[in-house]
């Protein structure tokens, strides 16, 4: 840990109201969470003009923008000043705190959306590194430099691909998780759907497929035997609950996993496949154009997690992933837009911010440029979106593809497929181009940038 991180921690708590102001406080990729007991008592100007907080956004948390890598230590740093104030107690406040905080955008649809989203955030870090390795070593394949048949290439596959065998386990552990039931019979409910031995099974005429409902049937499932569950406990007694409980979840659950969750999340997993194959299909550049251009607003909300359930039915249903390419597209015209920004500004304090940002929004962390940079200043945003919609017609037009999921921006070319890499990263720049220009001539005036004299 370095001095930096902790004067970075002390001046960020300085300006939530002091430890006492704190109820609960985590911490993901490139953002500080923290829930405050007195919003009121919060500077939230004060915080966004502290040297190296990239930005900041008030939902059901206060989310602080720090960036990745840092993110992390300045929240040990911070964690141990609430420790050693003694003030408060996070586990005491936060369970009637939880009423009172604002439910900006909370409709019905967004807050599923939000749960569904902190169901596979957790997953992130073992789903780029999986996507890598298998990425890197199909291209090394196809390159011709490594046998297909090798021990080398056989072991790293196995290295790689190992995740996406079990992926079901892990999403149904979360999922119950996420629903306030017991993980490990959510990871039930994952077995439930891959377990090979369910093709023994005949229903209806027909032998069930193991794996068939993908990961949708795993969330239907895992949710479900979460609610069995708590619903089930209510009548159960206490000294009989540990026996009773998760055996009466379990087998309420698995009949109606394979006489309804299995063939309804096949069903739902088809249409959205075949939805999105058909709109890319016929939209082509125009749908691919739309995309593009309308997903750094779902980033902003923190919904666009949500759509990795979708990404993975893709691969899984059709082999690769159409979306991810073009999706990739928004924080492309992002650095574009930042580009052109930094070539712009006379403003020292607004460079350093697009110095410290632009490294990691072109490596696929675009949320320090979104909160730091382009969004504050308003209209840089719309027209890094119009960049983002020029790359994203271009990967549409040429059906650029992965075969993995993962970090968008330049990382992402490691898991293209193989042909394609040219491709896509001729997308990229194209796309960083396009922000570049529609920023630089009509998204941005060094006179927008008041609040970082």
């Amino acid at each position: 840990m370095s001095e930096a991180d902790k004067v970075l921690a002390e001046k960020i708590l300085e300006q939530l109201g002091g430890a006492a102001n704190v109820i609960s406080y985590t911490n993901c990729m490139t953002r500080l969470r923290v829930t405050p007991a007195d919003s009121t008592k919060v500077n939230q100007d004060g915080i966004k003009k502290i040297d190296g907080v990239l930005g900041l956004v008030e939902e059901e948390t206060l989310q602080i923008i720090i960036g990745p890598g840092r993110v992390a230590r300045v929240t040990e740093e911070f964690g141990r000043l609430i420790d050693a104030s003694g003030e408060i107690s996070l586990d005491k406040k936060a369970a009637s705190k939880k009423a009172e905080l604002k439910q900006k955008n909370s409709t019905p649809f967004k807050l599923f959306l939000r749960k569904i989203s902190s169901i596979f955030i957790p997953l992130i870090p073992a789903l780029v590194a999986s996507g890598l390795i298998t990425g890197i070593t199909k291209a090394i394949v196809q390159a011709g430099w490594l046998a297909g048949d090798s021990q080398i290439a056989t072991i790293l596959s196995v290295i790689g691909g190992g995740l996406f065998g079990y992926l079901g386990i892990l999403v149904g552990l979360n999922a119950a998780k996420e629903f306030g039931g017991s993980p490990a019979l959510g990871a039930l409910a994952g077995i439930l759907i891959l377990n090979p031995a369910s093709a023994t099974i005949t229903l209806f005429g027909e032998e069930l497929l193991p794996g068939r409902g993908g990961l949708i049937g795993v969330l239907l499932a895992a949710i479900f035997i979460a609610l069995v569950e708590r619903r089930v406990r209510r009548f159960v007694p206490q000294s009989l609950d540990i026996i009773v409980t998760p055996t009466i979840a379990l087998l309420i659950t698995g009949i109606i996993t394979y006489l309804v969750f299995m063939p309804l999340g096949g069903f739902i997993s088809d249409v959205i496949t075949k939805g999105l194959t058909s709109i890319l299909d016929f939209g082509g550049v125009v749908a691919g154009f739309i995309l593009g251009a309308t997903f750094l607003p779902l980033v902003v909300t923190g919904l666009h997690q949500g759509l990795t359930p979708i990404h993975l039915e893709l691969i899984n249903s059709i082999g690769d992933d159409p979306l991810l390419p073009i999706l990739a597209m928004g924080g492309a015209g992002q650095v574009g837009a930042a580009f052109a920004i930094y070539f712009k500004t006379k403003k020292k304090r607004l460079k350093r911010a697009i110095g410290g940002a632009l490294p990691s929004g072109m490596l696929g962390i675009g949320e320090p440029l979104i909160f730091g940079v382009t969004l504050p200043l308003g209209r840089p945003f719309i027209t890094a979106c119009l960049g983002a919609g020029v790359g994203g017609a271009f990967q549409a037009a040429f059906n650029v593809a992965t075969v993995a999921i993962g970090v968008s921006g330049l990382p992402l070319a490691f898991i293209v497929n193989a042909g394609e890499v040219l491709l896509y990263l001729a997308g990229l720049l194209i796309a960083y181009a396009a922000g570049f220009i529609f920023t630089y001539l009509f998204g941005f005036k060094d006179e927008m940038a008041g609040e970082f004299e």
